[in-house]
C-alpha cells in the first residue's frame, strides 16, 4: 500500500480521524499524527478547544466537533464533518469506564458505556472501513485494553466491552488481510488519564496506583505499531507480562484478582 507515513511534500496532506481526542491517549495519538504531517478531524464528548489549539501549534489543520459518539446523532454529526474526504488513518480511541457492582449501577450509565465503546466504535469503523476498502488503502487503530483479557469484577461492563473491541479488531484484520487496509489494536493497562475519575473509580486500588503508564508513551507504542501495520500491541512490559499470565490463569482466579484492584474502597490498603 501507499505509505501514508511518508513525507507529503507537494501532495495533499493526509487526514486522520481521532476520537476521544480531548486528552489522554487520544490527544497524544493526534499529536503524533500532527507531527507526521497529518491534518486532523477530532471528536470527543468534552470540550476540544485546548486540544485543537495545541495541535494547531504543531502545524496541523484541525477540525473538531464535540459530540456523544454513543448516539446515532453524534456519529452522524462527526460524519457530516468528514464529508467526502478520504480518511487515511482512523484512531478509534473514544471509550468510557464504569466502576462499581453491576447490579448497583444505573442502567442508563451501563448502556452508555456499551454504546460508546462498542456501538459507536462499530458505526465509525463501518463507515470509515468501507471508504478505505473502496480507496484501496488506509489504517485503523482501535484502543482496546488488557482489561478485555480478564473478567472485570466491579468493572464488568467496561472489561466486557473491551473484550469485544479486542476480538473485533483481530477479526476485522483477518477479513481485510487481502486488502491494503490494516487494522491494529492498542491494548494498554492502567494509564494516567482522566479515565478513573470519570468512571467513579478514584477510591479503588487501581485508581490510586502510582505506577500508571504515561499516556504519551502508550500512544507512542500504539502509533509505532500502527505504522508497522502490526495486528496488536500491549503497551508496557509489565502489562505484556500480565497479559501473558492472564492467558493461562483460570477465569475465576482472574476475577478475584480484579476484584481486589477495582472494588470500591480497595484503596484503603494503599496504592498498588
Amino acid at each position: 500500500m501507499t505509505d501514508p507515513f511518508r513525507a507529503h511534500r507537494g501532495a495533499a496532506r493526509p487526514t486522520a480521524l481521532v476520537t476521544g481526542a480531548s486528552s489522554g491517549i487520544g490527544y497524544e495519538l493526534a499529536r503524533l499524527l500532527a507531527e507526521d504531517g497529518y491534518d486532523l478531524i477530532l471528536a470527543a464528548d468534552e470540550d476540544l478547544s485546548d486540544a485543537r489549539e495545541g495541535l494547531e501549534a504543531v502545524g496541523a489543520n484541525v477540525e473538531a466537533v464535540q459530540v456523544d459518539l454513543a448516539t446515532e446523532a453524534g456519529i452522524a454529526a462527526l460524519w457530516a464533518l468528514v464529508g467526502e474526504r478520504p480518511i487515511d488513518v482512523l484512531a478509534a480511541n473514544a471509550g468510557h469506564g464504569l466502576g462499581g457492582a453491576f447490579l448497583d449501577q444505573d442502567l442508563a450509565d451501563i448502556l452508555h458505556v456499551v454504546n460508546t465503546n462498542i456501538t459507536g466504535t462499530l458505526r465509525l469503523a463501518y463507515l470509515t472501513g468501507r471508504r478505505m476498502r473502496q480507496r484501496g488503502e488506509g489504517r485503523i487503530l482501535f484502543t482496546g485494553s488488557i482489561a478485555g483479557l480478564m473478567p472485570g469484577s466491579f468493572q464488568a461492563v467496561y472489561n466486557g466491552s473491551k473484550a469485544f473491541v479486542d476480538s473485533f479488531s483481530f477479526a476485522l484484520r483477518n477479513e481485510l488481510e487481502d486488502s491494503d487496509v490494516t487494522v491494529t489494536v492498542l491494548m494498554p493497562g492502567p494509564t494516567d488519564t482522566d479515565f478513573f475519575r470519570r468512571a467513579g473509580m478514584i477510591a479503588t486500588k487501581v485508581g490510586q496506583d502510582a505506577h500508571k503508564m504515561d499516556p504519551a508513551e502508550v500512544a507512542l507504542q500504539g502509533y509505532e505499531a500502527l505504522k508497522r501495520g502490526a495486528g496488536d500491541v500491549v503497551a508496557g512490559l509489565g502489562n505484556r507480562l500480565q497479559a501473558a499470565v492472564a492467558a493461562v490463569t483460570p477465569q475465576t482466579m482472574l476475577a478475584e484478582q480484579h476484584r481486589r484492584m477495582a472494588e470500591p474502597g480497595s484503596d484503603e490498603d494503599g496504592p498498588g
